[in-house]
């Protein structure tokens, strides 16, 4: 008995193995295997100064000829935000913040440094590296310990850099991925509803809008089309959003994450449906939730837009996703069983949607489309 009960369990055991492999193998055939973002990668951050030759990306000018324009250092520590984020944590809202926290000196804390630095652990800094640079190269390019050397020889292609160790940031569910661990937060790193009473902008995300307003450090011709993907606008929105639902989901069934005290975590509801002006009369209900008034809302602003376009790519999907929405709000108003049910398959969905995203060929119906729906 005890023989044929072990065997089930056995069983049971290499099921699951099985299961889990299949999973992998097919996030891997459609580009999305498991994601190791630079910061938790094992390897050693040299610094920007690494990157910053005159030879190398830090020309003042672009070079004429060159498959690169070679100026991509001066573009990152003169126009993009990122070379000031760490410098931003000595300036007197940032103090403030820190006091209001009780977490010492913002600087050196490391809630703070790990958005607004590079914040590897010292063992994995190397001899010229400066916390002080900020969101440095990287931060978002990998610790070049092993690809600077095949990527200044030029004797190995793109994808040889990234088997080293280069992140693949034009990628757009890679860019998604690694752009949303700090403009909202992972497992490791969180802005919560209490960083933000102390002081601190509401973390904001929208991929695409992010990818045109950062100062552009490359240019996308012949050479370029080669060697790296190229997605267009609507094609990196669309994924954005939907892995920004998915990490939404993911902190809303982290019991690490998703609570404060006897509280649920405030920042994953929406905040409209407490931060209004009590002396205006708003008692209504807001359409597509299929809740009453005076409820505390999941945020589901990245479920609107989505909702739009997965149904004219797919449109049992869309009513999928629409009727799964309606369902994670109604269960708020139930019990918690039901709610983390409702949230693990509104998760699945959106799991779903960042592959549907990286397949769809994106063109000018599905913009026309999407506009179309909104107004």
């Amino acid at each position: 008995m005890g023989g044929t009960s072990m065997n089930i369990n056995v069983r049971k055991i290499l099921n699951v193995i099985a299961i889990i492999a299949i999973s992998e193998i097919f996030l891997i055939k459609i580009g999305i295997a498991q994601t190791i973002l630079p910061q938790n990668a094992d390897d050693i951050h040299i610094g920007v100064t690494s990157c910053a030759g005159s030879t190398c990306h830090g020309a003042t000018t672009p070079w004429a000829g060159s498959t690169v324009l070679q100026n991509e250092y001066m573009t990152w520590e003169q126009y993009d935000p990122h070379s000031k984020a760490y410098s931003v944590l000595l300036n007197s809202t940032s103090k403030k913040m820190a006091e209001n926290l009780g977490i010492g000196k913002a600087h050196e804390a490391k809630i703070c440094l790990d958005c607004h630095a590079d914040n590897v652990p010292k063992n994995k800094r190397g001899r010229v590296f400066q916390i002080s640079d900020g969101v440095g190269c990287e931060a978002c390019h990998g610790g070049g310990q092993r690809w600077l050397g095949i990527h200044v020889s030029g004797v190995g292609t793109h994808e040889d850099n990234v088997k080293a160790g280069l992140y693949p940031t034009e990628d757009p569910v890679k860019r998604a991925e690694l752009c949303i661990s700090c403009h909202f937060g992972d497992e490791t790193k969180f802005v919560t509803h209490r960083i933000m009473g102390a002081g601190h902008p509401r973390m904001s995300f929208e991929l695409d809008t992010f990818t045109a307003i950062q100062p552009a450090h490359y240019k996308i011709d012949s050479d370029y089309r080669k060697r790296k993907i190229v997605a267009n606008g609507i094609q990196t929105w669309a994924i954005g959003q939907a892995i920004a639902l998915e990490r939404r989901l993911d902190a809303l069934l982290d019991p690490k994450r998703n609570r404060d005290g006897i509280f649920p975590e405030l920042v994953l509801y929406d905040c409209q449906a407490c931060h209004h002006s009590l002396l205006e009369q708003k008692w209504q209900p807001r359409p597509g939730t299929g809740l009453g008034p005076g409820v505390v809302r999941f945020d589901d602003s990245n479920l609107l837009m989505l909702q739009i376009i997965v149904s004219n790519i797919d449109p049992e999907k869309g009513a999928l996703l629409v009727q799964q929405t309606k369902a994670l709000h109604k269960s708020t108003t139930e019990n918690e069983t039901k709610y983390y049910a409702a949230a693990k398959v509104l998760k699945q969905t959106s799991s779903e949607l960042v592959a549907l995203f990286s397949r769809h060929k994106f063109g000018k119906k599905d913009v026309s489309r999407l506009l179309n729906g909104l107004i």
